[in-house]
């Protein structure tokens, strides 16, 4: 007899409940001899990190006559040259729609036409780690995890409650501090199941009150009011998922924290880099596979973020800006040395089995073309230590799709995508 373990099945016991450790790949046999046994294949991850405005143009970008391998690593780059082989530069995307100078996150993911529904002045779609996590969130606790900041405001990210965006094109909201995620990762529930289960109960039949009651209007509504309870009604559908999930995961222990709670009040380069940590404990704990990140940029650098972001060559502003450039690549390669330290159950390392993207909407000074692009990780099967210097104007969804694609995702295509990056592909 076979049979497949995988962590939505737990060991039953004296009323206890007990989680079984990280065996969730296809392909181990619970019953199979030792001789036949497969190692766990570690699944695949994806994360995408936004810092809002943009970067100092003129010491952030390698040169774009400098191809492929062996590039000459710009100035803002520098603290990650030891890294340079385990990550690829990507020049000459945009999003075509992109008319925001201020918004370098809100179409980030989606590259959405801001008028793209007649009648209204915002509009968006789903974005590539909600496709992601539509796949891969069957599998773990939470489908996806939004972090962000509360600090956003004049950042330069524009609209939205994090980079994801759900189906429907409307803001899924984050977890605002390291210390809120840490506490919802790993912080067990003070209330008895009981009572979790009637209040989830109440919060059913609430639900099902205001459907009926939307069923009874929708009769004498016209079309276009219609096509907007449709839209409602989506999103009450998008809250029964999240119940039955709430509810499917109920008696199923957090993962154990592999370290304290953070500090409260965290600002500066020591909240992203506790972010960071606590990004790479939910994907080892496989709590999620799927990350977004939202920097925080005012309360990261001081000052301006805004007036910074207007710098003119040899003035205060550019400096500001150079030394946010230098701050968030020192950032990033600890990142990049985290992932490559934490070991998997066959092996390998976290970095080779995640796909993560690091950039913004806009490049530098308000522009929206030559999005800054950088992406790391080995899931993908992404060409890694290149300067990749595609045609002008290439769609940014196409890497996007690329990346998908790469992690196992089954799409086809995504927002204006015209198709995957060959030349991205190892």
């Amino acid at each position: 007899m076979k049979s497949n373990i995988n962590r939505r099945h737990f060991l039953r016991g004296s009323g206890a409940f007990v989680a079984l450790p990280l065996l969730e790949s296809a392909g181990f046999k619970a019953f199979a001899s030792a001789a036949d046994r497969k190692t766990p294949v570690p699944p695949k991850r994806l994360a995408f990190m936004s810092m809002g405005f943009g970067v100092t143009q003129e010491s952030w970008y390698p040169s774009k006559s400098e191809t492929g391998t062996g590039y000459k690593l710009p100035k803002g780059l520098s603290p990650l040259a030891r890294n340079q082989k385990n990550f690829t530069f990507v020049q000459g995307c945009e999003h075509k729609f992109s008319r925001q100078a201020h918004w370098g996150s809100t179409y980030w993911l989606t590259g959405a036409n801001q008028y793209g529904t007649p009648g209204q002045s915002f509009s968006n779609t789903i974005s590539a780690d909600q496709l992601a996590a539509a796949q891969f969130g069957k599998y773990t606790r939470y489908s996806s995890i939004q972090l962000s900041s509360d600090d956003t405001n004049g950042s330069g990210h524009g609209p939205g409650l994090s980079l994801a965006w759900d189906q429907n094109g409307k803001p899924v909201s984050g977890w605002n501090s390291p210390l809120q995620a840490y506490h919802k990762l790993f912080s067990a529930d003070n209330l008895p199941i009981e009572q979790r289960k009637a209040l989830l109960a109440e919060k059913r039949s609430i639900l099902d009150s205001v459907h009926i009651e939307a069923k009874d209007i929708q009769r004498s509504l016209n079309k276009s009011d219609k096509d907007k309870i449709g839209e409602y009604f989506q999103g009450i559908r998008d809250i029964e998922t999240r119940l039955s999930k709430t509810e499917a995961w109920m008696n199923v222990p957090k993962a154990k924290a592999p370290f304290g709670a953070p500090a409260d009040g965290l600002s500066g380069p020591e909240e992203i880099e506790t972010m960071y940590k606590i990004m790479i404990a939910a994907l080892q704990t496989d709590s999620t596979r799927v990350i977004t990140y939202r920097q925080p940029l005012k309360r990261f650098i001081g000052g301006n973020p805004h007036a910074m972001s207007h710098y003119a060559p040899g003035t205060v502003q550019e400096e500001a800006s150079k030394a946010r450039d230098l701050a968030q690549s020192k950032l990033l390669n600890g990142l990049i040395n985290q992932l490559k330290a934490t070991k998997e159950v066959d092996g390998s390392s976290l970095y080779d089995n995640i796909a993560l993207a690091f950039g913004s909407n806009i490049r530098s000074i308000h522009y929206l073309n030559n999005c800054p692009t950088i992406l790391m990780g080995g899931a993908a099967n992404i060409k890694l230590g290149h300067n990749m210097v595609l045609e002008e104007g290439t769609p940014l969804n196409n890497v996007w799709l690329t990346m998908l694609q790469g992690v196992g995702v089954k799409v086809d295509s995504h927002g204006d995508s015209t198709g995957i990056v060959k030349e991205l592909q190892a």
